[in-house]
């Protein structure tokens, strides 16, 4: 079973920044795609932005040129650094592997805990 433990959240302000980190185990796909989602409070969770096994990477609008994701496959690791944190970037923040159309539509069983981000005005 797929195991992914996320952490590096925190409460910031307006304009700072935070890396997120997300550790994957148990995975049996061989080369799997990595992605981080968020969930804010009374709304669906959404794909921030996704990364495949040979680097591609794709971000949603609100966050391009603003997040950047990237992987140690070595440590089965997934990143996102996140900077010029906006209020608006509030949200549980989940991350999870496995094929890269899956990584696109979210459809997984079983997520972690996820790490929460807080970004005051």
């Amino acid at each position: 079973q797929v195991q992914l433990v996320e952490s590096g959240g925190g409460m910031v302000q307006a304009g700072e920044s935070l890396r997120l980190s997300c550790a994957v185990s148990g995975l049996f796909f061989s080369t799997p795609a990595m992605g981080w989602y968020r969930q804010a409070p009374g709304k669906q969770r959404e794909l921030v932005a996704h990364i495949t096994y040979d680097g591609r990477t794709n971000y949603v609008d609100s966050v391009k040129g603003r997040f950047t994701i990237s992987t140690d496959n070595a440590k089965n690791t997934v990143y996102l650094q996140m900077n010029s944190l906006k209020p608006e970037d509030t949200a549980v923040y989940y991350c999870n592997a496995g094929p890269a159309p899956r990584i696109v539509t979210g459809a997984f069983g079983s997520w972690g805990q996820g790490t929460q981000v807080t970004v005051s005005s």
